[in-house]
């Protein structure tokens, strides 16, 4: 194995110092590893599925690195951080403080978006407090906002000697009358006053004196226009604006005009007025911003009309209604006495009332009275006429009034989460909404809105939309995807001191918004829910943060970043890698990309398997030496010495007798009313740029579809209008990345269900019978069998303060979960807790004589998870070997013949001996006669497809079209597809 670091791409010093020296790396199942890594360099961690790349990674360089610098912190600050356990290692020298950019969730928190995390929208905030241009949503006209300063130069322009008078125009609290008023003001000093135009003296009000004046003048001063005047006239209107909140008339008594101006931002048209634009006004998380109706969330949960209605072919006495039917006596008695007054037939089905009946039933009657018939207890008739509440009203009341979880659990069911109709979903209330910068610039920079309620944030009005508005508001920005959104900035063009103020923070945003686009998240746009997003995309976006940081001399680890990345994007990708590394860092990144290898400086493969099988070097060198190495699996695919051979396809031609699917009208996010063509009994694989639609037209639509209509699932599909061929389907089943556990007790025996029959086979034992001990005896989640000191979790947690919380073995179980009975009982020589320890690869071995169990061993084994162990923490598996679990839980049952498979980049964290491993797998479930969709990146996958839907052309509102379909060799030849170019190179290996 060589142990150069001459590398391609620029030449490594030979000093000691150049380098990152590990030895005797033990976690988890590292071997004892010695390895020497270039510091300042683009390093590969490649290798099968579990040979201990992340170990290497994360668990020893990361942990170590964020350790050391944590630790050089003072014992107060370190009690504010999260501090690592000490990795099992002898030696590191040359680490650098570690940042690690891993592929999970940035927050679930609903307020969280893609703006908020980059801080983009701090500075979004910042720029329209600073040069935005406030309206009033009535008139549509700038609101004008004056200082003391610029009052008095208008005033001292006006004709000399001329007579004004200078008013506070004060409006009467909502609970104070006039006389209250006025006897305040004369308390503060205040002579005379001017009500509905006539001066009156406060202290000789006429008894008869009206009192529904809208607001009080206050004399503050009377005096002419002279330049010795300016101080005299500056405290006059100073003194109106204390007393006005910041208002001030000013009349001219030559030429009987009053000039009304204002401090804060107003209306020459109307009393409608602002504060002084800051940015906590822009910010949704803040009161100041956030709408008041949502509170700066933009969803509001509502009574469904289309969840209510049970079906528009009832009728109301057949129960058009959910829950008002003849089993309801006091509904039908409303909905009789409704039937006399409106002469409805009760009888009618929903969809043929009248439009207005259908509203009064579900909105109510308005101030409409109405006779109704009730029945007391003694069954007399009583009419009492009132206005009817309306059907959704009465929902609301009840879900308001209710105390009872069980009754808000069934009314929730008829609820469902809109956009907020005050805000239109943009979270800020209207003062907010109606600032704006710029000019208008070319419609083609502003996304076509694809949903109505996108269409609704869109909006440049409130009301009027055919009064357009110059420039966009901060919502409106937000809105753009972020490629749209920079290329909005690059036009931006203000003047003058708005753009001096303005240039610093502008070149922030866009620096920022290069980055994200340079990762392949250009499709995303600012107001983008972090919590819709992948962990793909989150760590992209932590990634384009990093680069904005601008730090040096960084130890930077990364997990597999071109996950959900098309292959036009990863060369920007590792571009920006690159960078990260030119800026004087290092960049360690665990990576199964072909073309993230070759571009690298260095190459460790580890190996030679997966779990104990691993966690050796089998390599080290750079690409082009890592080829040429015997000991590398990797370098075999690398070199073609290996390769992922295209398979004898199942044909899928007119001629072919197959079945297909058909979605048809698919409109769901960017989805421009596709029509889906599947064909039955073969491998699809759904292609396409990041952001083109895959996950919408598959996940959100034709798999939740599927799952509504043939498991009876609950979930609403995204929007479509129709779909057939059913009939040769008789189950969905969706596989996905979510983890298989969220707790440390949930493990790969007891998603597959494989701990039931251990538990019971334990139980069956004659020394288990004898004692009486059941199959709960062998559980570590109930009482009985598991050690209560550590309540089954086999550790002891004990806090440390300022170190890092240290988890012990539990001196009670020696970190065996159960108790001396549970483990005394044993099953050919091994306890339950030995059992849980062993491997897929060893339990097959142990239960050979055991079908029910074997049958899910084996398929466990098949799809490369034979390393893992029984009774592994699910919350340590990644996202690939959890969607492998699931996998294979599915490959343990019966087959039908008849089910469709609908997985989702089953790829991830695969190596390309995983891959053909993983190949084999799904072909033998489709040879069986099942369908299997596949949305997928990897291109060696793609290429062994019977058939691919290609969509795009672009992310975001530029795609949402089927660019292509056909086989791969059609595909490689359409002229507009994407995948098409990228795919013809590996059709030839």
């Amino acid at each position: 194995m060589s142990n150069s670091f001459s590398s391609k791409h620029q030449p490594l010093p030979a000093q000691a110092n150049s380098l990152i020296r590990i030895r005797g790396a033990r976690t988890h199942n590292l071997k004892n590893i010695d390895l020497d890594l270039p510091r300042n360099q683009l390093v590969i961690l490649t290798g099968l599925s579990g040979s201990g790349k992340s170990s290497l990674a994360f668990d020893t360089l990361y942990a170590e690195g964020q350790r050391r610098y944590v630790e050089s912190l003072s014992t107060y600050a370190r009690q504010f951080l999260e501090l690592m356990d000490k990795p099992d290692v002898d030696l590191i020298e040359g680490l650098s403080p570690a940042i690690a950019i891993e592929q999970k969730s940035v927050s679930h928190n609903p307020r969280s978006t893609v703006g908020t995390i980059t801080e983009i929208s701090d500075y979004l905030r910042l720029l329209y407090a600073r040069v935005g241009t406030p309206y009033c949503p009535t008139h549509k006209v700038p609101l004008q906002s004056f200082s003391v300063s610029q009052i008095v130069d208008f005033v001292l322009q006006l004709a000399p000697e001329t007579r004004l008078m200078i008013l506070a125009p004060v409006v009467p609290a909502p609970q104070q009358d006039l006389i209250s008023l006025l006897h305040s003001l004369q308390a503060q000093g205040y002579i005379r006053v001017r009500l509905g135009g006539e001066i009156y003296d406060l202290d000789q009000l006429p008894g008869d004196l009206t009192t529904d004046f809208a607001q009080v003048e206050v004399i503050v001063d009377r005096l002419r226009v002279r330049p010795e005047q300016k101080q005299r006239l500056a405290d006059s209107i100073e003194t109106a604006f204390e007393v006005a909140n910041e208002r001030v008339l000013i009349v001219d008594m030559e030429q009987e005009q009053t000039h009304a101006f204002s401090g804060r931002y107003a209306c020459p048209h109307c009393d409608y007025q602002i504060p002084r634009l800051e940015p906590k006004m822009f910010s949704f998380n803040s009161p100041e911003g956030a709408c008041p109706s949502c509170d700066g969330v933009g969803l509001m949960a509502v009574f469904d009309a289309d969840k209510v209605i049970v079906s528009e072919d009832l009728s109301l006495l057949n129960g058009a209604i959910k829950g008002w039917d003849r089993r309801n006596l006091f509904s039908m008695a409303l909905l009789n006495s409704l039937a006399t007054h409106y002469d409805v037939d009760l009888e009618t089905p929903w969809h043929k009332l009248p439009k207005a009946i259908q509203d009064i039933i579900l909105y109510g009657s308005g101030s409409t009275e109405i006779d109704f018939v009730y029945l007391n207890d003694k069954g007399k008739s009583t009419i009492k006429r009132h206005a009817f509440e309306g059907v959704l009203p009465n929902l609301e009341r009840r879900w308001a009034e209710t105390e009872s979880n069980a009754v808000r659990e069934e009314l929730a069911l008829l609820r469902s989460t809109i956009p907020c109709p005050a805000c239109h979903g943009t979270r800020l209330r209207e003062e907010a909404r109606f600032v704006r910068i710029g000019a208008a610039i070319e419609a083609a920079v502003l996304p076509e809105p694809s949903t109505p309620a996108e269409a609704a944030s869109a909006s440049h009005t409130d009301s009027d939309n055919s009064a357009r508005l110059p420039g966009y508001s901060l919502s409106e920005v937000s809105h753009l995807s972020l490629a749209r959104a920079q290329q909005w900035f690059e036009q931006l063009n203000l003047s003058g001191a708005d753009n001096e103020i303005a240039r610093p923070i502008v070149q922030a945003i866009k620096s920022r918004l290069t980055f994200l686009n340079n990762v392949g998240l250009s499709y995303l746009s600012l107001d983008r829910k972090t919590n819709t997003i992948s962990g793909g995309e989150a760590q992209r976006i932590r990634l384009a943060s990093q680069i904005g940081s601008g730090l040096t001399g960084v130890l930077y680890v990364l997990d597999e970043p071109s996950i959900g990345l098309h292959q036009r994007d990863n060369d920007r990708l590792i571009e920006t890698l690159i960078h990260l590394r030119n800026l004087g860092n290092t960049v360690i990144v665990v990576e199964h990309d072909e073309d993230m290898i070759r571009a690298a400086d260095w190459v460790v493969d580890l190996g030679p398997g997966a779990g104990e099988h691993g966690g050796k070097v089998m390599a080290s060198a750079t690409p082009a030496q890592l080829q040429k190495d015997p000991n590398s699996l990797t370098g075999h695919y690398l070199s073609g010495a290996k390769k992922i051979p295209v398979p004898k396809r199942r044909p899928v031609t007119p001629r072919s007798p197959l079945p297909w699917l058909h979605l048809q009208g698919a409109s769901g996010n960017n989805l421009k009313h596709v029509d889906l063509h599947i064909p039955l009994q073969r491998l699809v694989c759904v292609t396409g740029v990041s952001g083109s639609g895959k996950s919408t037209l598959v996940n959100d639509t034709l798999a939740a579809a599927l799952a509504q209509k043939l498991n009876r699932a609950q979930t609403e599909p995204a929007p479509y209008q129709s779909i057939s061929g059913l009939t040769h389907l008789d189950k969905i089943i969706t596989v996905d990345q979510s983890p298989i556990g969220r707790t440390p007790r949930s493990n790969p025996a007891t998603y597959t269900g494989l701990f039931t029959p251990i538990r019971e086979l334990f139980a069956g034992t004659p020394e288990a019978r004898a004692r009486g001990y059941d199959p709960g005896r062998f559980s570590f989640n109930v009482k009985g069998g598991r050690c209560e000191h550590c309540q089954g979790d086999g550790v002891i947690k004990v806090e440390m303060h300022f170190l890092p919380d240290v988890y012990v073995p539990c001196d009670a179980c020696h970190g065996k979960r159960y108790n001396r009975e549970t483990l005394d009982i044993r099953y050919r020589g091994l306890n339950i807790s030995e059992v849980l320890n062993l491997t897929v690869e060893q339990a097959l071995t142990y239960f050979a004589a055991v079908p029910s169990i074997q049958r899910r061993l084996q398929t466990l084994n098949e799809v490369g998870l034979g390393y893992i162990r029984l009774g592994q923490s699910a919350t340590t598996l990644s996202g690939g070997e959890a969607q492998r679990i699931k996998l294979s839980l599915e490959l343990s049952k019966r087959s039908t013949g008849n089910t469709l498979y609908v997985l989702d980049e089953p790829t991830t964290g695969l190596h390309f001996a995983d891959i053909e491993l993983l190949l084999g797998v799904l072909n033998r479930l489709v040879d069986a006669g099942n369908s299997m969709v596949i949305i997928e990146h990897n291109l060696d996958l793609i290429k062994t497809a019977d058939w691919i839907i290609d969509l795009g052309p672009e992310g975001g509102q530029g795609g949402g079209r089927i660019v292509a379909e056909g086989t791969p060799e059609e595909i490689a030849k359409h002229p507009e597809s994407y995948t098409g170019k990228y795919l013809k190179p590996f059709l030839k290996k």
